[in-house]
């Protein structure tokens, strides 16, 4: 069992990546085996909204016209058995690298095709916030909505504040052995 890893974050030692690898510390304690994405570290552009309707062949086809990391990215998520999407709250909301991988992918799930071993994918999101925290749980209703439209199967969405880092790290990793449990026995 694989479980892929998608970060929005810039920083692989921030906390953003210490609470995603509490999950797969959990998850590979259960037998997965993890890989970690960082997507800055990606060639991944923003949407540009193809024609006059602002569609393209994503809409038509299930691909996009850019030739970047995105088509790869995808791939590797098909071949995993669950996803977990770290972000680094800015402004409330997810980091621009993520939205903006995020956005494309919806528009191409929007086509039958695209779908394929994606539709019900068990994912679990991570929405980490410094400063006050509050932006947390209002990113983690973003990265919902966004991964209910895509047509995961969210299984659970953290919300963490620098403030109980140390609290969310035991329970990320707790959720980690639980994701691998859901995915090897999905509830009827």
């Amino acid at each position: 069992m694989k479980i892929l890893m998608i970060s929005g974050s810039r920083n692989p030692e921030g906390s953003t990546a210490r609470m995603a690898d509490a999950l797969l510390r959990g998850a590979e304690g259960a037998g997965a085996t993890v890989e970690r994405v960082f997507l800055p570290s990606l060639s991944i552009e923003r949407c540009r909204q193809c024609d006059s309707a602002g569609w393209g062949t994503c809409r038509s086809e299930g691909s996009c016209v850019i030739v970047d990391d995105l088509a790869g990215l995808v791939q590797r998520m098909r071949e995993a058995d669950g996803i977990v999407f770290a972000n680094p709250v800015y402004f409330g909301d997810l980091s621009e690298s993520l939205r903006a991988f995020l956005d494309r992918l919806r528009r191409i799930l929007r086509h039958e095709s695209a779908r394929e071993g994606l539709e019900g994918k068990p994912v679990v999101g991570i929405c980490v916030a410094g400063g006050g925290g509050g932006g947390a749980p209002n990113c983690c209703l973003s990265l919902e909505r966004v991964l209910s439209t895509c047509g995961f199967g969210v299984l659970d969405l953290v919300p963490v504040r620098r403030q109980n880092l140390d609290l969310k790290a035991e329970v990320l990793e707790a959720t980690g052995r639980w994701l691998v449990g859901q995915i090897q026995s999905p509830p009827q």
